[in-house]
Formats: structure tokens, C-alpha cells, sequence
């Protein structure tokens, strides 16, 4: 439990510590705008390593050269644990966003940083306001910037990491709208490390692997139909192997 108290601490701390930082960055973005978002995304990165280091967590990170690099694209993957993003976040390419729950917009000052940084919030049961989040994505795409989010809708509690929940399809039209290639993701690990015996963190390995690209800009709409259950079966091979090359698992 002491990890967890170390981590909660931390999170406190570096969140009051940010807001002169929020300001200044926001002077930064007025001034050079690429340089201040630049600015906040790497300070985020910083933040989320700095957070996950009390936990104890053994990382092993596959295929970062499959993401783009020139170009911004969708991740797309499995969600069973908040250290799924904790943990992803800095190896992902400058600027990226997440299409988010807005239930992080509870927490003080984090919600500021989600938006300078390109987040758009989801709220349940309300399609209009979902509609407009998933627009807004598109057009952040469309600036340049890449997208992140969970097709499964929301955090998959079964027992086992195997059993992926269904991918919303809707979730793709961030990428079929803008032709951007999707980069599927499968984490494992993080719910066997975190929320299985919350509060306390069970030190172990956990996994995370950034596939192949898929390429949406040549596909005809006749391949573009059921692209999320083809993502799924990709991240759910990727989430098997990976699942089964750690005996502690």
C-alpha cells in the first residue's frame, strides 16, 4: 500500500507544482505555438514516468518503431487499468491526444492539462456530446496530431486479459474520416499489477506492444467494414502472446 500512497503523493505534488508551469506554457503557446505544446506534452511525459516509478513496475515496451513518425495516426487498443495510460503515455510521439471518459475532469488541474494537450471527454449517455468529442478528434487528427482511444468503451474487469470486450466501431471513424493509419495496442499486465488487489501494487511485469500500422487511406469501404473486429483480433493475438511469455501471469 505504501506504493500506492508514494504515487498518490507524487501526483499531488506535481499537480500544484504545474500550475505556475500551465501558465507559462500558456504564454509559450500565445508566443510559438508548436514549441509551447511541445512544452506541456514532454512536462506530461516527465510527470507520468515520475508517477509510475514507486510501483514498481518491471516495463517491457515492443515495436516502438512501428509508430509513425511522420504523420499522425489513431491508437487503438485493449483498456483493463488507469496504469494503462500512466504507463503509455511517454512513448507516445509529440502531440498526441486521448478521447478520454470525462471522468478525469473531476480531478484539479489535470482536466486543464487534457485539454491544452487535445483530449476530448465522453460522457455516458449522451450521444450528441459523444458525437461532437469524436468530431473534434477528426479535426484534431486533420491539425496533425494523434489520437488515442479505447474502442472497448470502457475498462474490461474480467478475470481474464484475454477476453477483450467488443470494439465500438464508431471509435474508427477518427481514422476512416481522415485516412490516418491506425496503430493497434495491446497492454498486459496492468490490471493483474493494480486494480486486482487495490490499494495495494503487486510489482511484475507488464507488456506493452505498438503493432503494425494499418493502412486506411488505400482501403475501399467494402475493407473498411468491420475494421474494428479486424483491430480486435489483432490486439487480442498480440495480447495472447504476450499473456503467455510471462509464466507469472
Amino acid at each position: 500500500m505504501i506504493r500506492v500512497i508514494i504515487a498518490v503523493l507524487l501526483t499531488v505534488i506535481i499537480l500544484v507544482v504545474s500550475l505556475p508551469f500551465l501558465g507559462l506554457q500558456w504564454l509559450l503557446q500565445k508566443r510559438w505555438p508548436h514549441f509551447g505544446e511541445r512544452g506541456a506534452f514532454r512536462f506530461m511525459q516527465f510527470s507520468f514516468r515520475t508517477v509510475s516509478l514507486p510501483l514498481g513496475i518491471k516495463l517491457d515496451v515492443i515495436g516502438r518503431e512501428n509508430i509513425p513518425t511522420d504523420r499522425p495516426c489513431l491508437f487503438i487498443g485493449n483498456h483493463r487499468s488507469y496504469l494503462d495510460v500512466i504507463l503509455g503515455y511517454p512513448f507516445l510521439p509529440p502531440i498526441t491526444g486521448f478521447v478520454a471518459k470525462n471522468d478525469f475532469t473531476k480531478v484539479p488541474v489535470l482536466p486543464i492539462w487534457m485539454r491544452r494537450l487535445y483530449c476530448q471527454f465522453l460522457v455516458e449517455g449522451d450521444l450528441r456530446q459523444n458525437l461532437q468529442s469524436i468530431l473534434a478528434a477528426i479535426d484534431n487528427v486533420n491539425q496533425g496530431v494523434s489520437m488515442v482511444i479505447y474502442p472497448e468503451g470502457k475498462r474490461s474487469t474480467g478475470p481474464d486479459e484475454r477476453e477483450l470486450l467488443e470494439f465500438h466501431e464508431g471509435s474508427f471513424k477518427i481514422a476512416t474520416k481522415t485516412k490516418c493509419p491506425i496503430v493497434p495496442v495491446a497492454v498486459t499486465g496492468t490490471r493483474e499489477r493494480f486494480e486486482a488487489q487495490f490499494p495495494r501494487v503487486r510489482p511484475g511485469h507488464v507488456t506493452i506492444e505498438f503493432g503494425k500500422p494499418i493502412e486506411t487511406a488505400q482501403m475501399s469501404r467494402e475493407d473498411l467494414k468491420g475494421i474494428g473486429a479486424k483491430c480486435r483480433r489483432i490486439v487480442m493475438e498480440m495480447v495472447e502472446k504476450n499473456h503467455s511469455a510471462e509464466p507469472e501471469r
